[in-house]
């Protein structure tokens, strides 16, 4: 199961991500935030995800190519940011 939420700022744009992105969830996810105005930055908060299939990668790649940045905190998300060459917000820890 997976829960998203967006926030939308005049400055950035959050998205958090909880549970499994994968499938049919992470195609969804894909639409919503190429339908909201992508001109303010996007950032992917992936600390409560617990799974990614290769749909939920090849989504945080296209996330990348719009500009995106990653939080990911434990080693899990970390390895997949690393494996899938995702840019970290600042250091990659904490909360934007």
């Amino acid at each position: 199961m997976l829960r998203a939420e967006m926030q939308h700022s005049a400055k950035v744009l959050v998205l958090r991500l909880e549970g499994r992105f994968a499938g049919d969830d992470a195609e969804h996810v894909r639409v919503l935030v190429t339908r909201h105005n992508i001109e303010t930055p996007l950032v992917v908060d992936l600390t409560e995800v617990t799974f990614i299939d290769p749909v939920g990668e090849a989504t945080l790649s296209f996330f990348s190519r719009l500009g995106g940045k990653f939080i990911a905190e434990d080693v899990y998300t970390l390895e997949v940011c690393e494996r899938l060459h995702l840019p970290l917000a600042r250091n990659g820890k904490g909360k934007v």
